[in-house]
């Protein structure tokens, strides 16, 4: 395996700061807008903005790693650049030529300096061809005919990416898929291109065989001085291959960066927050605190992408600038692109800019809440305050019942049956408590006498008459009535028992 120190090509640590030879490829604006159709005259509703802006350049011999995840438009970007699907705007230049909308036929003869390896080794390839048709059909194609015959170059090439030459006439379905994929890094190879674009050129293999092909693509570049555009996920794949790295997400690209500075020094959140899902293969920090962040939500539709900056719905460090204008990718360091308000590692290109609206309209109710609630407790407690001292007199009578007890005047009616006992206790008990009663419950007589304390006025249709005391006792105790009171229940202290609906008219006995 190649040592990582060693992989530093002059032409790209020349290409890094913008000096040195001219640029294999210059992407300018690159734009991809799929649209969305609707009924039967395909109306278009609306369109997947899946390329949104893409500027960047590859340099002779290096090799650009892209990494971002699923869906933000890397695999659209590399068919882009090999002219397998036509740009909706931008602009795109191999050595120099404008091949943005080029004709195909135009375009063909360039085709043998752009090849590209596919993501699927299982879809790539045609289950009814042979390898030696599939690995020799470049040459057909562009009428190139090899020293020594087309087999010979095609057995020349199964054995530069480790196959035997006597797979030349195996189906595709006889292979691994490790074996499958190096057929189709034969196949790319087979008329020496100037740019292989890899599209996920490991990510269906196991994780031996993801060794054998990334040291493969090393040694091809250093044999036949290739330059590559590599796709994937494994950030450590792209860490050992690349020189420099390109961070996508949603169809822009966020970090530019050499490979040392991306890694030691990220300058984006959302670099920072990949970096930190990289596993370190330590077993002393077994047990440690991880120091991964955790992104939260999901990433936003490509139909209908966030205003401003399009991570500042996950980004931690956002702020309101980061929701209203787009970061533009400035180089904030030598080599090191960065396309953010609020760097990491740097300082910030908006300083001193508020929060985001949603803080300031999530945080603002709660502060306001705050007082309200102090103040209706303390609106409620204020009824509350003149209950207390009477508690402690209720509780200073040694016999009285307790409060659910107490009859109402509705409920003294209906004891006929033994008005001479309810008439003893009263009287013991109003001279023995005569401070229990209140003014609040003296009472009013048909004839407007006051009714003297203690005792209950009786109504002329023969019941008591219930007055403010009546109607006020029930909210002094804890507000439960006894509505199945037995009626031989005793009369509350402070009051005479109302005597039967016949004697109604009777002076209450002394």
């Amino acid at each position: 395996m190649t040592d990582l120190n060693e992989k530093t090509p002059a032409s790209a640590a020349a290409g890094s700061d913008g000096s040195g030879s001219e640029p294999l490829l210059k992407v300018e604006g690159l734009v991809k807008h799929f649209p969305i159709t609707k009924g039967v005259l395909k109306r278009k509703v609306g369109a997947v903005q899946a390329v949104d802006g893409l500027t960047f350049d590859v340099r002779p011999g290096e090799t650009l790693g892209v990494v971002g995840e699923s869906g933000c438009g890397k695999s659209t970007m590399g068919r882009l650049v090999t002219r397998l699907l036509e740009p909706t705007g931008g602009k795109v230049e191999f050595q120099g030529r404008d091949i943005t909308h080029m004709s195909a036929g135009r375009l063909r003869p360039m085709r043998r300096d752009i090849q590209m390896i596919f993501q699927d080794p299982y879809g790539s390839l045609n289950p009814r061809h042979t390898v030696g048709g599939i690995v020799g059909t470049p040459f057909r194609l562009q009428g190139v005919k090899p020293e020594g015959g087309v087999k010979a170059e095609v057995q020349r090439l199964l054995e530069l990416v480790g196959l035997n030459p006597e797979h030349y006439n195996r189906y595709p379905h006889e292979f691994s898929g490790g074996q499958r994929q190096r057929i189709g890094i034969a196949r790319a190879l087979a008329l020496k291109p100037k740019l292989v674009v890899a599209d996920e050129p490991v990510s269906a293999l196991d994780v031996s065989i993801q060794a054998q092909v990334v040291n493969l693509l090393d040694d091809l570049q250093d044999e036949l001085g290739l330059t590559y555009m590599i796709i994937a996920h494994d950030l450590s794949v792209i860490r050992h291959v690349s020189d420099r790295i390109a961070v996508m997400y949603l169809g822009k690209i966020v970090e530019l960066a050499d490979r040392t500075s991306l890694y030691e020094a990220p300058m984006h959140p959302y670099t920072k927050a990949l970096m930190s899902a990289v596993p370190v293969p330590d077993p002393r920090r077994r047990g440690a605190r991880s120091d991964r962040i955790l992104l939260k939500g999901d990433v936003p539709s490509p139909i209908s992408p966030p205003s401003g900056c399009r991570f500042h719905t996950r980004c931690w460090k956002a702020t309101r600038i980061c929701g209203t204008t787009e970061p533009p990718l400035l180089q904030l360091k030598t080599g090191h692109q960065v396309a953010c308000h609020h760097p990491e590692n740097g300082e910030d290109q908006a300083p001193g800019d508020a929060p985001l609206v949603a803080d300031v309209i999530t945080v603002a109710p709660k502060a306001a809440a705050e007082p309200d609630a102090g103040e209706a407790g303390a609106e409620g407690a204020e009824p509350a305050a003149p209950e207390e001292p009477a508690a402690p007199e209720k509780s200073t009578a040694p016999e009285e019942p307790a409060a659910p007890e107490k009859s109402t005047a509705s409920e003294e009616t209906a004891a006929p049956e033994e008005p001479a006992a309810p008439e003893k206790s009263t009287a013991s008990e109003e001279s023995t408590a005569p401070e229990k009663s209140t003014a609040s419950e003296e009472t009013t007589a048909p004839d407007g006498a006051p009714a003297p304390e203690g005792t209950a006025t009786a109504a002329p249709d023969g019941t008591e008459a219930a007055g403010p005391a009546a109607s006020e006792e029930p909210a002094a105790s804890d507000g439960s009535a006894a509505p199945d009171e037995p009626a031989e229940a005793p009369a509350p202290e402070g009051r005479a028992a109302a005597a039967p609906a016949t004697d109604a008219e009777d002076k209450p006995k002394e």
